[in-house]
């Protein structure tokens, strides 16, 4: 009963001092507001790259070229290009049984045009395994085939940004582009993955074939893809890889003329590097939180001081320090939860806007934390007014004017 008659007492402080309480909350509103939607933009660019990274590919790893001249000292004089070659051992399953599949890639930037339609974009030239290598489904018209590549037939597979610049009011398949001079067919249109690091929908994919026959010439190729057969995997399948290169370019470790990039190595340092981001953002959002529970004792000690005669009164007729006391604190806890329900709903309508190409994600953890720490506030930045209140003495109390 004493509770519920000191949470009625404080209600009513509350309502007598309904401006004087508004602005009290604002303090806590702010900070909770700016915790949760800190915390939800941290979240939000955290699922962006990671969203970005996993597009590049499941599974994915990555072989280039390594330039073997490192701070003016050549640690490798033999240095071997990447082939074509080197992608076709990779894709032996006794040497490489967690190599789900490899496929090399030569690149070249190019302009491709059609009628008065003109967009510079890169080529790719690669075997039809990049498709699922890299996570690049085609979303209209079809790949090409193993056929078309050992034929080396002029048909490409155009990425949708190419597709929105070259054919912006009709279907591209079956069309004839002509990129660096060299025509070639549309027979597909790859699926949007979206911005990353690069644009990975601005390309145009061919038959390395007939990317070596019109475009680059032969020779060494600028990457490998290379695909492991699960998640777990992956690490298992960068040492085969090394191994195989190893043996075929006669290199060792400190000599190596290659890298191999492990995507999942990339996802886990950009999650971490994420979570410290977002735990910064947390921790400047707080800092609002800690203004406004100052705000909670100075508008509390005030409180006090306004109402010494009341207390006084009330003591005088058998009130309790311990009544006084948790009047106070419950007073001070229902302003910081009415602060807290008014942040969390500016947070939640302010998490729908997307800014930067960033769409905020609300974590609930961060919800929750917020009303948990506002009623730590309000206990602990309402505790020193509390005391104070339940420390006076009922004949001064009385005297006070």
């Amino acid at each position: 009963m004493i509770f519920i008659e000191a949470l009625r007492s404080g209600w009513q402080a509350i309502l007598a001092n309904r401006l004087r309480s508004i602005l009290t909350t604002l303090g806590i509103m702010i900070g909770v507001a700016a915790v949760i939607i800190l915390v939800a933009f941290g979240q939000g660019a955290s699922n962006s790259v990671t969203s970005s990274i996993q597009s590049l590919g499941s599974n994915l790893l990555t072989v280039t070229g390594e330039n073997p001249n490192r701070g003016g000292e050549i640690v490798n004089p033999s240095i071997q290009d990447l082939t074509v070659e080197d992608a076709a051992a990779l894709n032996d399953p006794v040497a490489a049984p967690d190599v789900a599949g490899a496929a090399p890639e030569k690149r070249a930037a190019v302009t491709c045009t059609i009628g008065d339609l003109s967009h510079s974009t890169q080529m790719i030239g690669t075997w039809p395994a990049y498709f699922e290598i890299t996570n690049s489904p085609v979303a209209t018209g079809a790949y090409f085939s193993n056929a078309d590549e050992l034929s080396a037939r002029r048909i490409v597979v155009i990425g949708s940004t190419v597709a929105e610049e070259l054919f912006p009011d009709s279907d591209p398949l079956g069309k004839r582009i002509s990129c660096n001079g060299a025509p070639f067919t549309v027979v597909g249109v790859q699926g949007e993955k979206g911005a990353s690091f690069t644009n990975p929908d601005d390309i145009v994919i061919a038959p390395i074939t007939a990317v070596e026959n019109s475009i680059t010439g032969y020779g060494a190729v600028s990457s490998i893809s290379v695909q492991a057969t699960s998640p777990e995997t992956t690490d298992l399948a960068e040492e085969q890889i090394i191994a195989i290169l190893d043996d075929r370019h006669g290199t060792q470790e400190g000599t190596r003329d290659f890298e191999v990039f492990n995507q999942a190595s990339l996802l886990e340092t950009a999650n971490t590097a994420l979570g410290v981001f977002t735990a910064l953002l947390g921790a400047v959002g707080a800092i609002s939180l800690l203004v406004g529970g100052i705000g909670i004792t100075n508008i509390m000690l005030v409180s006090v001081t306004e109402r010494t005669r009341e207390i006084g009164i009330r003591k005088a007729i058998g009130a309790s320090r311990r009544f006084i006391l948790l009047q106070f604190l419950l007073e001070a806890t229902v302003l910081s939860l009415f602060g807290a329900t008014a942040g969390v709903g500016i947070a939640i309508l302010v998490a729908q806007v997307e800014v930067a190409g960033i769409s905020p994600s609300v974590v609930p953890i961060s919800v929750v934390g917020a009303y948990v720490i506002s009623v730590a506030i309000g206990l602990f930045f309402g505790s020193y007014p509390a005391k104070r209140a339940a420390s006076l003495r009922p004949i001064e109390a009385l005297r006070h004017e």
